[in-house]
């Protein structure tokens, strides 16, 4: 079974994990906990490049964790690294930088040609505005979606299925101050095929469950175990699964 097929079967809590903040030691922690609990996906990567090496990272996962589905989630072509099931290639339909929308996957094309066993996933990336500038903002200067206009979400959703792209991520990015509301996911839901990811300034069970309510497929936590560890895995994952 492909990597897409068992995330469109699948549904729950996604943790993301940043190779440049998280040492193999926390990693492989994290994965034991994911395994033990049910997290559904284990992403690795970083929506702010700095060049970290994510091998140790995934090493670390993959063996904590074997049953569960590891994919990247890449800042650059740079960041790609085997031993994962698959990488999001997140095309920054929200933005207009041509870097963002196809370059870096041109730059990705001799990787995934020495590594066949991997499998991308056209992934639409849409930043949202989280009520505070974030890395990803930042780094790909691009301006994210208004949060009170979900017809945006919509409109963008639905040109990149018409493209063909498999996937959605939207994402308020890391460390916002307010999650993606429940209206532009619902608007993303109501044209998405396939998985819809949703993340970005996701600190209780209260916002897991709102965003799966309005149909987020899975739930993306990253800077919260940063912050506070693997303590907060089981009650995540509950929410996610309700």
């Amino acid at each position: 079974m492909t990597l897409l097929d068992r995330l469109t079967e699948s549904s729950g809590l996604a943790v993301l994990v940043d190779p440049a903040r998280t040492p193999p030691e926390s990693a492989r922690e994290l994965g034991e906990r994911a395994a033990g609990e049910g997290v559904a996906v284990l992403l690795v990567g970083t929506s702010f490049a700095q060049g970290a090496d994510a091998s140790a990272t995934v090493a670390a996962l993959r063996s904590a964790a074997p049953d569960v589905p590891l994919a990247l989630f890449p800042a650059s072509a740079s960041d790609l690294v085997p031993g994962v099931d698959g990488v999001l290639m997140l095309s920054l339909v929200s933005g207009r930088n041509a870097q963002y929308l196809i370059e870096e996957h041109v730059r990705a094309v001799p990787f995934f040609d020495r590594h066949p066993e991997v499998e991308p996933i056209a992934t639409a990336y849409c930043l949202v505005d989280g009520g505070c500038v974030t890395a990803v903002e930042a780094t790909s200067q691009t301006r994210p979606l208004p949060a009170d206009k979900p017809e945006f979400v919509h409109a963008h959703v639905s040109a990149a299925m018409r493209l063909g792209m498999q996937a959605t991520y939207l994402d308020a990015g890391s460390g916002a101050r307010r999650p993606v509301g429940a209206s532009l996911v619902q608007a993303a839901r109501a044209v998405s095929r396939g998985p819809l990811f949703v993340g970005g300034g996701i600190r209780t069970t209260e916002h897991v469950r709102i965003a799966r309510d309005a149909g987020a497929d899975f739930v993306v936590v990253g800077t919260l175990f940063e912050q506070s560890g693997v303590r907060e895995v089981g009650a995540l994952v509950n929410a996610a699964q309700s």
